[in-house]
Protein backbone atom coordinates (compact mmCIF):
# COMPACT_ATOMS: atom_id res chain seq x y z
CA UNK A 1 0.00 0.00 0.00
CA UNK A 2 2.81 2.37 0.94
CA UNK A 3 4.61 1.64 -2.34
CA UNK A 4 1.42 2.43 -4.31
CA UNK A 5 0.99 5.76 -2.50
CA UNK A 6 4.66 6.55 -3.08
CA UNK A 7 4.27 5.73 -6.76
CA UNK A 8 1.27 8.03 -7.19
CA UNK A 9 2.96 10.76 -5.15
CA UNK A 10 5.88 10.72 -7.59
CA UNK A 11 3.52 10.84 -10.58
CA UNK A 12 1.59 13.81 -9.13
CA UNK A 13 4.88 15.56 -8.32
CA UNK A 14 6.08 15.00 -11.89
CA UNK A 15 2.80 16.33 -13.28
CA UNK A 16 3.10 19.49 -11.18
CA UNK A 17 6.60 20.09 -12.53
CA UNK A 18 5.42 19.48 -16.11
CA UNK A 19 2.52 21.94 -15.62
CA UNK A 20 4.91 24.62 -14.35
CA UNK A 21 7.27 24.10 -17.30
CA UNK A 22 4.36 23.94 -19.77
CA UNK A 23 2.88 27.20 -18.47
CA UNK A 24 6.27 28.93 -18.64
CA UNK A 25 6.82 27.81 -22.25
CA UNK A 26 3.26 28.76 -23.19
CA UNK A 27 3.52 32.27 -21.73
CA UNK A 28 6.88 32.91 -23.40
CA UNK A 29 5.49 31.63 -26.71
CA UNK A 30 2.42 33.87 -26.38
CA UNK A 31 4.63 36.84 -25.56
CA UNK A 32 6.51 36.39 -28.84
CA UNK A 33 3.64 35.37 -31.13
CA UNK A 34 0.64 37.29 -29.74
CA UNK A 35 2.27 40.47 -28.51
CA UNK A 36 -0.18 43.38 -28.82
CA UNK A 37 2.61 45.90 -28.33
CA UNK A 38 4.99 44.34 -30.87
CA UNK A 39 4.02 41.87 -33.60
CA UNK A 40 6.28 38.89 -34.28
CA UNK A 41 6.98 40.24 -37.79
CA UNK A 42 8.04 43.62 -36.37
CA UNK A 43 10.24 41.88 -33.80
CA UNK A 44 11.94 39.82 -36.53
CA UNK A 45 12.51 42.95 -38.58
CA UNK A 46 13.95 44.84 -35.62
CA UNK A 47 16.21 41.92 -34.70
CA UNK A 48 17.54 41.76 -38.26
CA UNK A 49 18.40 45.46 -37.98
CA UNK A 50 20.09 44.81 -34.64
CA UNK A 51 22.23 41.92 -35.94
CA UNK A 52 23.38 44.02 -38.89
CA UNK A 53 25.07 46.45 -36.49
CA UNK A 54 28.56 46.45 -35.03
CA UNK A 55 29.42 42.96 -33.75
CA UNK A 56 31.38 44.36 -30.81
CA UNK A 57 28.26 46.05 -29.45
CA UNK A 58 26.39 42.75 -29.67
CA UNK A 59 29.20 40.95 -27.86
CA UNK A 60 29.16 43.62 -25.16
CA UNK A 61 25.40 43.18 -24.85
CA UNK A 62 25.77 39.43 -24.29
CA UNK A 63 28.56 39.99 -21.77
CA UNK A 64 26.28 42.34 -19.84
CA UNK A 65 23.59 39.63 -19.82
CA UNK A 66 26.05 37.07 -18.42
CA UNK A 67 27.38 39.51 -15.84
CA UNK A 68 23.84 40.34 -14.72
CA UNK A 69 23.00 36.72 -13.93
CA UNK A 70 26.45 35.76 -12.61
CA UNK A 71 26.13 38.53 -10.02
CA UNK A 72 22.54 37.59 -9.13
CA UNK A 73 23.57 33.95 -8.59
CA UNK A 74 26.61 34.99 -6.55
CA UNK A 75 24.41 37.21 -4.39
CA UNK A 76 22.02 34.33 -3.76
CA UNK A 77 24.94 32.01 -2.94
CA UNK A 78 26.12 34.44 -0.25
CA UNK A 79 22.61 34.78 1.19
CA UNK A 80 21.85 31.04 1.19
CA UNK A 81 25.21 30.23 2.79
CA UNK A 82 24.16 32.24 5.85
CA UNK A 83 21.81 29.33 6.61
CA UNK A 84 23.50 26.43 4.82
CA UNK A 85 26.74 26.00 2.88
CA UNK A 86 25.77 26.48 -0.78
CA UNK A 87 27.99 26.03 -3.83
CA UNK A 88 27.83 28.35 -6.81
CA UNK A 89 26.31 25.60 -8.96
CA UNK A 90 23.60 24.97 -6.34
CA UNK A 91 22.83 28.69 -6.25
CA UNK A 92 22.74 28.67 -10.07
CA UNK A 93 20.24 25.80 -10.06
CA UNK A 94 18.05 27.38 -7.37
CA UNK A 95 18.05 30.81 -9.04
CA UNK A 96 17.05 29.60 -12.50
CA UNK A 97 14.49 27.05 -11.26
CA UNK A 98 12.84 29.73 -9.09
CA UNK A 99 12.81 32.13 -12.07
CA UNK A 100 10.96 29.56 -14.21
CA UNK A 101 8.29 29.21 -11.54
CA UNK A 102 8.12 32.90 -10.69
CA UNK A 103 7.11 34.04 -14.18
CA UNK A 104 3.65 32.49 -13.72
CA UNK A 105 3.05 33.83 -10.20
CA UNK A 106 2.02 37.35 -9.05
CA UNK A 107 4.98 39.56 -8.13
CA UNK A 108 7.28 36.53 -8.45
CA UNK A 109 6.06 34.96 -5.21
CA UNK A 110 6.96 31.56 -6.68
CA UNK A 111 10.63 32.50 -6.34
CA UNK A 112 10.36 32.43 -2.54
CA UNK A 113 8.62 29.05 -2.48
CA UNK A 114 10.95 27.27 -4.91
CA UNK A 115 14.18 28.48 -3.30
CA UNK A 116 12.86 27.44 0.12
CA UNK A 117 11.97 23.93 -1.14
CA UNK A 118 15.63 23.25 -1.90
CA UNK A 119 16.33 23.35 1.85
CA UNK A 120 15.14 21.24 4.79
CA UNK A 121 11.88 22.15 6.52
CA UNK A 122 13.49 23.73 9.57
CA UNK A 123 15.44 26.14 7.33
CA UNK A 124 12.73 27.20 4.89
CA UNK A 125 11.35 30.21 6.79
CA UNK A 126 14.90 31.49 7.23
CA UNK A 127 15.59 31.03 3.52
CA UNK A 128 12.44 33.04 2.71
CA UNK A 129 13.72 35.83 4.99
CA UNK A 130 17.15 35.77 3.32
CA UNK A 131 15.56 35.83 -0.14
CA UNK A 132 13.52 38.83 0.98
CA UNK A 133 16.75 40.61 1.96
CA UNK A 134 18.16 39.92 -1.51
CA UNK A 135 15.08 41.35 -3.21
CA UNK A 136 14.91 44.28 -0.79
CA UNK A 137 18.52 45.18 -1.55
CA UNK A 138 17.73 45.15 -5.28
CA UNK A 139 14.67 47.34 -4.70
CA UNK A 140 16.80 49.73 -2.60
CA UNK A 141 19.31 50.09 -5.44
CA UNK A 142 16.46 50.65 -7.91
CA UNK A 143 14.91 53.29 -5.64
CA UNK A 144 18.16 55.20 -5.05
CA UNK A 145 19.03 55.38 -8.75
CA UNK A 146 15.37 56.05 -9.55
CA UNK A 147 15.43 59.05 -7.23
CA UNK A 148 18.54 60.34 -9.00
CA UNK A 149 16.76 59.87 -12.32
CA UNK A 150 13.67 61.78 -11.18
CA UNK A 151 15.76 64.68 -9.87
CA UNK A 152 17.44 64.90 -13.28
CA UNK A 153 14.10 64.75 -15.12
CA UNK A 154 12.50 67.41 -12.89
CA UNK A 155 15.45 69.73 -13.47
CA UNK A 156 15.58 69.27 -17.23
CA UNK A 157 12.01 68.66 -18.43
CA UNK A 158 8.67 70.34 -18.03
CA UNK A 159 6.53 67.73 -16.28
CA UNK A 160 2.75 67.97 -15.99
CA UNK A 161 1.25 65.78 -13.28
CA UNK A 162 -2.10 64.11 -14.05
CA UNK A 163 -5.08 65.36 -12.05
CA UNK A 164 -6.08 63.25 -9.04
CA UNK A 165 -9.52 61.66 -9.00
CA UNK A 166 -10.62 62.22 -5.38
CA UNK A 167 -13.47 59.71 -5.61
CA UNK A 168 -11.22 56.92 -6.84
CA UNK A 169 -8.64 57.78 -4.19
CA UNK A 170 -11.23 57.43 -1.39
CA UNK A 171 -12.47 54.13 -2.84
CA UNK A 172 -8.90 52.80 -2.88
CA UNK A 173 -8.35 53.91 0.72
CA UNK A 174 -11.66 52.28 1.77
CA UNK A 175 -10.70 48.96 0.11
CA UNK A 176 -7.26 48.93 1.76
CA UNK A 177 -8.87 49.73 5.15
CA UNK A 178 -11.42 46.92 4.78
CA UNK A 179 -8.69 44.45 3.87
CA UNK A 180 -6.65 45.54 6.89
CA UNK A 181 -9.54 45.02 9.32
CA UNK A 182 -10.50 41.73 7.67
CA UNK A 183 -6.97 40.43 8.21
CA UNK A 184 -6.97 41.73 11.77
CA UNK A 185 -10.32 40.12 12.67
CA UNK A 186 -9.35 36.70 11.28
CA UNK A 187 -6.23 36.62 13.44
CA UNK A 188 -3.93 36.33 10.44
CA UNK A 189 -2.20 39.55 11.43
CA UNK A 190 -1.07 37.97 14.72
CA UNK A 191 0.46 35.02 12.89
CA UNK A 192 2.17 37.37 10.44
CA UNK A 193 3.48 39.52 13.31
CA UNK A 194 4.91 36.52 15.15
CA UNK A 195 6.62 35.19 12.04
CA UNK A 196 7.88 38.66 11.19
CA UNK A 197 9.46 39.08 14.63
CA UNK A 198 11.16 35.68 14.30
CA UNK A 199 12.52 36.66 10.89
CA UNK A 200 13.83 39.99 12.24
CA UNK A 201 15.49 38.23 15.18
CA UNK A 202 17.17 35.79 12.79
CA UNK A 203 18.35 38.53 10.42
CA UNK A 204 19.75 40.62 13.29
CA UNK A 205 22.31 37.85 13.84
CA UNK A 206 23.87 38.66 10.45
CA UNK A 207 26.59 41.34 10.41
CA UNK A 208 25.90 44.81 9.03
CA UNK A 209 28.94 44.46 6.72
CA UNK A 210 27.28 41.49 5.06
CA UNK A 211 24.17 43.53 4.23
CA UNK A 212 26.35 46.31 2.81
CA UNK A 213 28.09 43.72 0.61
CA UNK A 214 24.72 42.46 -0.67
CA UNK A 215 23.61 46.04 -1.37
CA UNK A 216 26.84 46.76 -3.30
CA UNK A 217 26.33 43.63 -5.44
CA UNK A 218 22.71 44.66 -6.08
CA UNK A 219 23.82 48.16 -7.08
CA UNK A 220 26.49 46.87 -9.49
CA UNK A 221 23.96 44.46 -10.99
CA UNK A 222 21.47 47.32 -11.39
CA UNK A 223 24.04 49.42 -13.23
CA UNK A 224 24.84 46.48 -15.50
CA UNK A 225 21.29 45.85 -16.73
CA UNK A 226 20.56 49.59 -16.91
CA UNK A 227 23.54 50.04 -19.20
CA UNK A 228 22.48 46.96 -21.13
CA UNK A 229 19.30 48.92 -21.89
CA UNK A 230 21.44 51.95 -22.77
CA UNK A 231 23.66 50.04 -25.22
CA UNK A 232 20.58 48.56 -26.90
CA UNK A 233 19.31 52.08 -27.51
CA UNK A 234 22.69 52.97 -29.01
CA UNK A 235 22.51 49.93 -31.28
CA UNK A 236 19.25 51.34 -32.64
CA UNK A 237 21.11 54.60 -33.30
CA UNK A 238 19.48 56.70 -30.59
CA UNK A 239 21.78 59.72 -30.35
CA UNK A 240 20.38 61.44 -27.23
CA UNK A 241 23.12 62.26 -24.70
CA UNK A 242 24.15 59.67 -22.10
CA UNK A 243 22.84 61.40 -18.96
CA UNK A 244 19.36 61.93 -20.39
CA UNK A 245 19.04 58.32 -21.56
CA UNK A 246 20.41 56.71 -18.41
CA UNK A 247 18.23 58.82 -16.11
CA UNK A 248 15.11 58.02 -18.14
CA UNK A 249 16.07 54.35 -17.79
CA UNK A 250 16.48 54.80 -14.01
CA UNK A 251 13.00 56.36 -13.79
CA UNK A 252 11.42 53.61 -15.90
CA UNK A 253 12.83 50.82 -13.74
CA UNK A 254 11.81 52.57 -10.53
CA UNK A 255 8.18 53.02 -11.60
CA UNK A 256 8.01 49.41 -12.86
CA UNK A 257 9.44 48.09 -9.57
CA UNK A 258 6.67 49.59 -7.42
CA UNK A 259 3.75 48.38 -9.56
CA UNK A 260 2.42 44.84 -8.87
CA UNK A 261 2.17 42.47 -11.83
CA UNK A 262 2.66 38.91 -13.06
CA UNK A 263 6.32 38.47 -13.97
CA UNK A 264 5.27 37.13 -17.36
CA UNK A 265 3.72 40.56 -18.08
CA UNK A 266 6.81 42.35 -16.80
CA UNK A 267 7.85 43.10 -20.38
CA UNK A 268 4.50 44.77 -21.13
CA UNK A 269 4.56 46.81 -17.93
CA UNK A 270 8.12 47.99 -18.43
CA UNK A 271 7.46 48.56 -22.11
CA UNK A 272 4.46 50.81 -21.41
CA UNK A 273 6.32 52.73 -18.70
CA UNK A 274 9.38 53.14 -20.94
CA UNK A 275 7.17 54.46 -23.75
CA UNK A 276 5.74 57.04 -21.32
CA UNK A 277 9.17 58.10 -19.98
CA UNK A 278 10.94 58.24 -23.34
CA UNK A 279 8.10 60.31 -24.74
CA UNK A 280 9.93 63.24 -23.07
CA UNK A 281 12.52 63.00 -25.85
CA UNK A 282 9.97 61.87 -28.48
CA UNK A 283 11.64 58.51 -29.04
CA UNK A 284 10.12 56.09 -31.55
CA UNK A 285 7.60 53.80 -29.78
CA UNK A 286 8.57 50.75 -31.87
CA UNK A 287 12.21 51.13 -30.83
CA UNK A 288 11.36 51.35 -27.13
CA UNK A 289 9.03 48.33 -27.22
CA UNK A 290 11.68 46.36 -29.14
CA UNK A 291 14.39 47.23 -26.62
CA UNK A 292 12.25 46.26 -23.60
CA UNK A 293 11.28 43.01 -25.34
CA UNK A 294 14.92 42.11 -26.06
CA UNK A 295 15.80 42.95 -22.45
CA UNK A 296 13.03 40.60 -21.31
CA UNK A 297 14.21 37.84 -23.64
CA UNK A 298 17.84 38.09 -22.52
CA UNK A 299 17.30 38.51 -18.78
CA UNK A 300 14.06 36.59 -18.14
CA UNK A 301 12.80 34.36 -20.97
CA UNK A 302 16.02 32.58 -21.94
CA UNK A 303 17.17 32.00 -18.31
CA UNK A 304 13.63 30.76 -17.49
CA UNK A 305 13.81 28.23 -20.33
CA UNK A 306 17.17 27.02 -18.98
CA UNK A 307 15.66 26.87 -15.50
CA UNK A 308 12.96 24.46 -16.73
CA UNK A 309 15.66 21.74 -16.79
CA UNK A 310 16.24 22.25 -13.07
CA UNK A 311 12.50 22.32 -12.34
CA UNK A 312 12.14 18.94 -14.06
CA UNK A 313 15.09 17.49 -12.12
CA UNK A 314 14.04 18.96 -8.78
CA UNK A 315 13.92 16.67 -5.74
CA UNK A 316 13.32 17.48 -2.09
CA UNK A 317 16.37 17.42 0.20
CA UNK A 318 17.39 14.00 1.55
CA UNK A 319 16.22 12.86 4.96
CA UNK A 320 12.91 14.70 4.63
Amino acid sequence: MYNILLKYKRIVFLLIKLVIIGCAFYFIHQKLISNELLSFQDLQQQLSILFSKNGWYLLLLLLFTDANWLLEIYKWQLLATVEQKTTYYEAYEQSLASLTTSIITPNRIGEYAVKALYFKKNSRKKIVALNFIGNLSQLTATSVFGLIGFIFIFLNFDIHFPSINIQKMFIAIAIVSLLYYAVKLTGISKIITIQFKKAIAYLEEVSFKFYIKILVISSVRYLIFSHQFYFLLRLFEIETNYFTLINLIFCSYFIASILPSLAIFDWALKGSIAVFMFNFIELNVLTIITVTTIMWLLNVAIPALLGSIFVLNFNFPKNE
